[in-house]
């Protein structure tokens, strides 16, 4: 559920982008000045949001619990992208009566900041939890290969989200779509379908145990399964 939401998000920055009038229309640009602009709007937001969540996870990690951290960062990315599916209209505005490939009204600042703060709590949250608990949880002779079983978990729902969020923010009416595309859902719908992934992240982290401050043989189990061996072979030289 991260991924398909998560890579979602990270492939087509400059379609958001664009929707809400951040940077202009790619038909509006050079190729050159079309990258130049998406580098610097996806650096923008890796260098105030993606990265510090790096950061804090780092640091409060040991403290707060891998749990809690996942569960903080769902919660966080589903209350956002909430916020932005409701209020997507009075956030972005309205078409400019000089320029209908650019909006008026609305306030891009707000969309792009609670944006960035999905990334915040990606990172402060599941997309970091998620490599390190599979690291810790499964037993050690199953680790190597329950880790890999997750980690393409993983990658099958990114390839879920970027082919299906290609297709589904298309725009909605015929003729405004993308050259070759069929028309989709447009990008308020999107956002919404996104918040559901994260939501059912959310609730699937319940599911999933603490980690933190416990031994490797704790979690697995495999201290209790030396010791029941030990007592049956006590038992048996008894008898």
């Amino acid at each position: 559920m991260l991924d398909v939401a998560f890579y979602s998000q990270n492939l087509f920055q400059k379609d958001i982008f664009s929707a809400v009038g951040w940077i202009p229309a790619a038909k509006k640009m050079s190729a050159l000045e079309e990258v130049f602009k998406i580098s610097r709007a996806q650096a923008l937001i890796a260098l105030v949001s993606t990265v510090p969540g790096y950061w804090v996870t780092v640091a409060l990690i040991d403290r707060i619990g891998r749990w809690w951290i996942q569960l903080n960062g769902f919660f966080m990315m589903t209350l956002f992208m909430l916020v932005l599916t409701f209020d997507y209209y009075n956030l972005r505005g309205d078409p400019c009566p000089a320029d209908s490939s650019k909006y008026c009204g609305g306030n891009h600042l707000a969309f792009i900041a609670m944006y960035a703060l999905t990334f915040f709590f990606a990172n402060f949250g599941p997309n970091s939890t998620t490599f390190i608990v599979p690291a810790e949880l499964f037993p050690a002779r199953l680790r190597s290969t329950c880790h890999g079983i997750s980690a393409a978990s993983g990658k099958a729902g990114a390839i879920v989200g970027a082919f299906g969020f290609l297709y589904a923010s298309q725009n909605e009416h015929q003729g405004k779509q993308d050259h070759g595309y069929p028309t989709g859902i447009g990008i308020k719908k999107s956002l919404l379908v996104l918040a559901v992934c994260n939501a059912i992240g959310f609730f699937f982290t319940f599911f999933v145990p603490e980690t933190n401050g416990k031994s490797l043989e704790e979690l697995s189990g495999e201290n209790e399964e030396e010791s029941n061996g030990a007592v049956e072979k006590t038992k048996a030289d008894n008898l």
